[in-house]
Parts: structure tokens; C-alpha cells; sequence
């Protein structure tokens, strides 16, 4: 029995010493068969830049084309236009900018820190989990969860700057099938999702064709599809770099003085609300 007893101990100390092992492996072959389905890393790691152009939803019925480029290490530019003006943001490595002449901004400008954070991450030209301990991240594997009818592994993704995110990878085709993430804009705390779709293979790496955007429990969803993707397209980093604001020749022109007007009088002082 004293043996018995040693060896049943021996077994339980074996299962928990080997526990954290086990499931660290199986993490690391679900993300080897992830790197694989989407065309193996040395062809994910050899493409140097790639340029996807399609249309996206913008409201009830109306779409708006744009075309989304990316180049290494770490730059990234997007073109929409929509009644017949065109709108940029992008990243060069450095510094987050954009121009939207929607509202009424027609020099480009910095973006503020929340918003600059953002496509500094969209610029990620391989994502945040392939070499994410490199890029200082914490990859966890959650389990299994049904997402539009398929299986898929959760992925919970923690990146260095403290960001949670979750990766819902299909189980049989080990592609991306939603990805979640919990976002502060203007001081508020909204959780999106992104859902992936249509793949297809383009010189060797998988893509999809199709990507809807939106709040998680939300109807109202952004949609987005490419007609065409390149990969290795020559792009020049100029491209990605925030242009100096242009003067407009209406606005140095003189023009001739107005002829004087009576003063009006001065209108009473409206009280205003605080907000």
C-alpha cells in the first residue's frame, strides 16, 4: 500500500509539474497551425508591403471606395472618398495623422494620443500575435467558442501597453474568424468587434475579402469588402508621411477694400450652459 501510495503521489506531482507545459504547447501549435493557414512565416515575414482596395459602408445605402496600404516596418495609410472629397489617416512609423475634409479640415493634423494609438497598432504589418513576445504582448488560451455557427480556439491577447484583446481562431481552417477588443474614446469604455470573412489566397498569403465592423451587441455594423489586393506593390514611405498644410492662391490674393458700412449696433450678450 506504502508503495502504492508513493507512486499515486508520484503521478499527481508529475500531472501538476507538467500542467502548465501541456497547455503552453497547445497554445503554440494552434498559433504554428494559425502561421501556417494564412501561408507559413517565411512567407508572411517576406512580403514587404501590401495595398487592398474595396468599399465600405458609410451609412443607409451608401458606400464609399478607399484603399488601404501598408508597408514595412510599420507604416500604414487609408483613402476613402465620399461626396467627392477624399479622406486620409495614417501612420509613418512615428508620427498618426490625417486629413478630413468631411469636417471641414482640409490641412492635414496630428492625431491626439487615443487616436494615434490606434493606427499606430492597425500598423502592424504582421498583427499582434505573430513574434508577439518579441513585441512584449501575453498570449493566453482561453478555450472554445461558437462564433457564426463555427468552432473556434479564444485567444485573449494582452499587449504591452496594457490593451486586452480577444482572437477567435476557426478550428478547422485556423484562420481568424472575430476579433474583440475594449476601447476609451472620449472617456468612454466601448467593446468592438471585427468579423472576418471570405478568405482567399493571394501570392501565397491567405487574406479575407470581407470584414464587418461595429459595437459587440450593436446592429448598426460597418461592412467592408476589397475588390483587389496586392502584395508587394512598390509604395514609397513618402506616401505615408504627413504633407506640409497647403495656402490656397484665393487666400494670399489681395483683394480690394469693401466700401464702409454704418456700424451696427452691438447685440446683448446671450447666456451660455456649461456642459
Amino acid at each position: 500500500m506504502f508503495r502504492k501510495a508513493l507512486a499515486a503521489l508520484a503521478v499527481l506531482a508529475l500531472t501538476v509539474a507538467f500542467a502548465p507545459v501541456s497547455h503552453a504547447q497547445t497554445l503554440d501549435e494552434i498559433l504554428a497551425k494559425h502561421y501556417e493557414a494564412q501561408g507559413g512565416l517565411a512567407r508572411l515575414q517576406k512580403v514587404q508591403s501590401m495595398r487592398m482596395t474595396g468599399k465600405m459602408t458609410v451609412g443607409p445605402g451608401m458606400e464609399a471606395p478607399f484603399t488601404m496600404e501598408k508597408k514595412r516596418p510599420g507604416m500604414m495609410r487609408i483613402d476613402f472618398t465620399f461626396s467627392g472629397m477624399t479622406g486620409t489617416q495614417a501612420y509613418d512609423g512615428s508620427q498618426a495623422w490625417q486629413v478630413m475634409p468631411f469636417m471641414g479640415k482640409k490641412d492635414p493634423e496630428a492625431l491626439g494620443p487615443e487616436e494615434a494609438k490606434e493606427v499606430e497598432q492597425q500598423a502592424d504589418f504582421d498583427g499582434p500575435l505573430v513574434d508577439w513576445k518579441a513585441k512584449g504582448h501575453a498570449v493566453e488560451l482561453i478555450g472554445k467558442e461558437s462564433v457564426e455557427g463555427a468552432d473556434t480556439w479564444k485567444i485573449k491577447l494582452t499587449r504591452k501597453s496594457g490593451t486586452v484583446e480577444f482572437y477567435y481562431i476557426d478550428t478547422e481552417t485556423y484562420l481568424i474568424l472575430r476579433q474583440t477588443a475594449k476601447r476609451t474614446v472620449r472617456g468612454t469604455e466601448i467593446e468592438g468587434e471585427s468579423l472576418f470573412s471570405d478568405y482567399k489566397e493571394v501570392d501565397g498569403v491567405m487574406c479575407p475579402f470581407s470584414m464587418t465592423n461595429g459595437m459587440v451587441g450593436s446592429p448598426q455594423k460597418q461592412a467592408m469588402s476589397f475588390d483587389k489586393i496586392e502584395i508587394d506593390p512598390a509604395i514609397d514611405a513618402a506616401r505615408f508621411r504627413m504633407p506640409a498644410a497647403t495656402v490656397s492662391a484665393d487666400s494670399t490674393a489681395a483683394k480690394p477694400a469693401a466700401p464702409a458700412k454704418p456700424a451696427a449696433p452691438a447685440a446683448p450678450a446671450t447666456p451660455g450652459k456649461k456642459k
